[in-house]
């Protein structure tokens, strides 16, 4: 059945408007299910791209794993788990322990959280709720970014000609062998690299409070302190918590500006002004002089006991995070 319209004064919109009126409904339900059906098919390409993607993170870091684990199997046979606790580390007698590496890495990565964290939260507290926004804001976030965008080997050569002759005054002072080098400047060194990893989540973690509670407790006759101390913190203690954790994760894989500034000794350190080492530096410094099977097998199951330290430490820390959160 044709319809047409006779009216001569009609305009050229008019036509198309009432042509389009008398379109059968079986034909605005197909296109409508083609357009559904590519929706769908889009939709479903994309999911399954995120899940391929994710797999292969998965799959990445578990291959990771098996390669340490497989070539680490010499000298798991050869040393066994006193290697955790060896406290001697000499290649010439094939005599391997890791124990003055992993205190080296966990007392320089430590003591450079605890030094770097209250800078961290002093620079997030101050871009989030201070200066949200101007040219101080835009200046001091720029220099954040601009710390975590330097090269480790700048960070390793400014230490080696300005803190270490510090450190080395600092440790004439308080009747400290001089030595300048050690767990300590390394430490400093970290601590100033992973500021920038626990202030820009802090940062945004505290833009994300919102105002109403803010503006309740003002209006309540809270002071500055007050609100950041009894709100901000609360609501944000998770996050912030979770980029204290990307430090750590930072500071304990760090290599080049720690070796560089460590001391490089296989002893045990006496106290955090000593020289020592870490699992890092270790195998920077050593990879290309293992000529032995064992050796090399030593140094890569060194690699293993750091990829498992950072794991256990981030599963401690999640669960940590998760509590807070629930809390």
């Amino acid at each position: 059945m044709e319809t047409t319209v006779n009216n001569p004064g009609a305009t050229r919109r008019d036509k198309l408007r009432v042509t389009s009126s008398l379109q059968t409904p079986d034909k605005v339900n197909v296109r409508r299910l083609r357009r559904s059906y590519r929706q769908i098919r889009t939709e479903n390409a994309f999911r399954k791209t995120l899940i391929i993607m994710a797999l292969a993170i998965f799959v990445l870091v578990v291959g990771i794993m098996i390669t340490l684990i497989v070539q680490s199997i010499p000298s798991m046979k050869l040393l066994g788990v006193k290697y955790l606790w060896g406290k001697v580390w000499d290649p010439v007698q094939d005599i391997y322990g890791a124990y003055p590496f992993l205190l080296g890495t966990l007392l320089t990565s430590f003591l450079a959280l605890i030094i770097s964290v209250p800078f961290s939260f002093a620079v997030a507290i101050v871009l989030g709720e201070y200066y949200p926004r101007g040219w101080f804001s835009n200046l001091l976030k720029n220099v954040v970014e601009l710390i975590a965008a330097i090269p480790s080997v700048i960070y390793g050569f400014w230490g080696l000609f300005v803190l270490v002759p510090i450190v080395r005054n600092f440790e004439l002072k308080i009747g400290v062998q001089p030595m300048g080098v050690g767990i300590f400047t390394s430490s400093v060194i970290l601590s100033i690299m992973v500021i920038p990893y626990a202030a820009s989540m802090g940062r945004e973690m505290i833009r994300m409070v919102p105002s109403p509670l803010k503006e309740g407790a003002y209006s309540l006759g809270a002071t500055r302190w007050e609100v950041i101390r009894s709100i901000i913190m609360p609501y944000t203690k998770s996050g912030l918590f979770a980029g204290v954790l990307l430090s750590l994760g930072r500071a304990l894989g760090e290599t080049m500006a720690v070796t560089m500034v460590i001391g490089n000794t296989s002893l045990i350190p006496k106290n955090i002004f000593s020289p020592g080492n870490t699992m890092a530096s270790v195998i920077a410094n050593e990879f290309t002089e293992a000529a032995s099977p064992v050796y090399l097998s030593a140094l890569i199951e060194l690699g293993l006991v750091l990829f498992l330290v950072t794991v256990v430490i981030n599963m401690i820390g999640k669960r940590i995070i998760k509590r807070f959160t629930n809390e």
